[in-house]
């Protein structure tokens, strides 16, 4: 009698392996943020920021694990939301994904909690330096349940009511980087401005702005060349194109700025390709290298353009979540419908769309424009709302007492700072300690950098 058949032995190894790989890449992109955000925040607020970041993938993975997955994926879902068909991963195994065929639900499942923990670590960033980290973990787990499982299963989803209209999004523009710039116009509307001279706040660590851009570049491959779920043409053709775009951003941004400022920018680089990885992502799975170019050049374009927003409207979005994700999430949208070929999505041997305007599918864009405002309205508005209620809950009023804001969120709320040698000097005057020019400081002097550091990022 032979031997029964392994459970997925029916699945090419190398889709799985490809796949497993992506969740990893895609994992890395999230202490990456937290890099990127916690360099852009004053030193007295770095490390809160890492932490947020990392405990996002914690949150995200129970609340996936309880029904997360089950709400944004189950099967017999319905156009709006899932069930509770697959809560605690019941059936979650080795049956075909509902994503692609070619991979078994549980390592479909992976895939895609990287992409529900990314999402809030990207929201998060608008509240830097004055949200409180307990309250900030329960809307995580809020807002992953009532914002984004919902916009995941209208996108992704087979039932999803985007999915089914034709609605082209590769690798989440409408969950991923819409829902997270709306969230964070939100969050940064119902917190108010940070308390501090605007001057005060600038990157306190270019080197981890830097640091985080590049595990965000390097996970981004797996981001959008992972969501082709497969080992083929058409996820090289995604990587190819994310990378395009992404230099190109970055180079755009730099030359903006210098046309303004005469110097040239890292920040700025690293802004710009962001805002490229970001333009790119729905329409990763459906554009040409050329055609990435132009998305890369006209996000760049647009992202640049609105950090400038936030000082008309008066907002404080502390990282211009809403400026790079929000709308550079939107113009990736349109451009999808713009660019987008049935050619290169056809590369996986089995995808078949009708294109964008490069071939002569019109409605391709009004059907991207309705995809975004739906994204944008939902999030803004549930987001706002959650967090009104959340104010009004004892104990989870969200922002920080001023006498902490000023102190730094590390000390007041961690107990821990992300330099401790500051703190070693200011309980020790005495120690001899290294200045930044490879001195020695005296206790005088020690005092003086002290409180430099307390004011200046």
């Amino acid at each position: 009698m032979p031997a029964p058949a392994a459970i997925g032995s029916e699945f090419n190894a190398g889709d799985i392996a490809w796949t497993l790989t992506s969740t990893a890449l895609v994992w890395l992109m999230i202490p990456g943020i937290g890099y990127f955000y916690s360099g852009m925040a004053r030193s007295k607020n770095a490390l809160s920021l890492i932490m947020l970041s990392c405990c996002s993938v914690a949150v995200v993975s129970f609340q996936w694990f309880l029904f997360g997955y089950s709400l944004a994926f189950s099967k017999s879902g319905s156009k709006f939301i899932g069930n509770f068909e697959n809560a605690f991963f019941r059936g979650v195994l080795g049956a075909p994904s509902v994503g692609s065929a070619k991979i078994p639900d549980l390592v479909f499942m992976i895939f895609q909690s990287m992409f529900a923990a990314l999402t809030p670590a990207l929201a998060i960033g608008a509240a830097a330096e004055r949200g409180r980290i307990v309250p900030t973990l329960v809307f995580i787990f809020l807002w992953t349940t009532f914002v984004y499982d919902f916009i995941a299963c209208w996108t992704w989803s087979s039932n999803g009511w985007s999915f089914v209209m034709g609605g082209l999004d590769f690798a989440g523009g409408t969950p991923v980087h819409i829902s997270s710039g709306a969230a964070a116009l939100a969050y940064a509307f119902v917190l108010g401005r940070r308390i501090g001279d605007r001057k005060d706040f600038r990157p306190h660590s270019m080197s981890n702005v830097v640091i985080g851009t590049c595990f965000i570049w390097f996970g981004w491959f797996g981001f959008n060349g992972g969501s082709a779920l497969s080992a083929n043409l058409r996820a090289a053709m995604a990587c190819v194109v994310t990378n395009l775009s992404a230099s190109t951003a970055g180079l755009t941004w730099v030359l903006m700025d210098y046309h303004h400022d005469r110097k040239l920018s890292v920040l700025g680089f690293c802004s710009g390709a962001v805002a490229g990885l970001v333009s790119i992502t729905p329409a990763s799975g459906y554009v040409s290298p050329g055609s990435s170019v132009a998305i890369g050049f006209l996000g760049a374009v647009a992202c640049n353009l609105a950090v400038r927003l936030k000082h008309y409207l008066k907002y404080d979005d502390a990282f211009d979540v809403f400026a790079v994700h929000g709308v550079g999430g939107i113009v990736g949208n349109i451009l999808t419908g713009v660019f987008a070929q049935a050619s290169i999505a056809a590369l996986d041997g089995v995808t078949v769309i009708n294109g964008g305007w490069l071939d002569q599918n019109w409605i391709q864009v009004a059907y991207q424009l309705v995809d975004s405002a739906a994204g944008l309205g939902w999030s803004f508005c549930v987001t706002y709302l959650i967090l009104i209620i959340m104010n009004k809950v004892p104990g989870l009023n969200l922002r920080a007492h001023s006498d902490h804001e000023h102190r730094g969120l590390d000390l007041a709320e961690l107990g821990e700072a992300c330099y401790d040698h500051l703190n070693e000097k200011a309980v020790n005057p005495n120690v001899e300690v290294g200045n930044a020019q490879g001195g020695v400081l005296t206790s005088e002097g020690l005092g003086q950098e002290i409180k430099a550091e307390s004011s200046h990022p």
